[in-house]
């Protein structure tokens, strides 16, 4: 996944190059948000679990999250790169953090903006 985004002219660093992949979520979701990166994710409980959702807040992070959790590193390319015009235009119209979903075809929708997220954690 991260060679098509860099083909396509993306900067992209890979989570496990700078965390243990056993870290918890709470250190790289911070840490991604103070240097700014933009988290592309199949997991699904970084959308549904409360706790991970405070921890998302918290990091200030945009956060975009493939629909299937099933999908193979070739699926996540294809549907990442197909979506990316979507998800630069999300970036300038959204403040973060907020979470938005992507579908193996490359559509993007809007799960949780920032107003959405802080009335879902309360």
């Amino acid at each position: 996944m991260a060679g098509a985004l860099r083909s396509a002219g993306e900067n992209v660093e890979v989570l496990t190059d700078h965390f243990d992949p056993d870290a918890p979520d709470a250190e790289w979701l911070r840490a991604v948000g103070q240097r700014g990166w933009v988290i592309l994710t199949k997991d699904r409980h970084i959308r549904s679990n409360q706790i991970e959702i405070v921890e998302l807040m918290a990091s200030g992070a945009p956060c975009f999250t493939l629909t299937s959790a099933n999908a193979t590193g070739e699926d996540m390319a294809r549907a990442f790169v197909a979506a990316l015009p979507v998800m630069k235009r999300f970036m300038g119209k959204f403040a973060p953090p907020f979470i938005a979903t992507i579908s193996l075809s490359g559509a993007v929708s809007m799960l949780y903006t920032h107003a959405a997220l802080i009335k879902r954690v309360k």
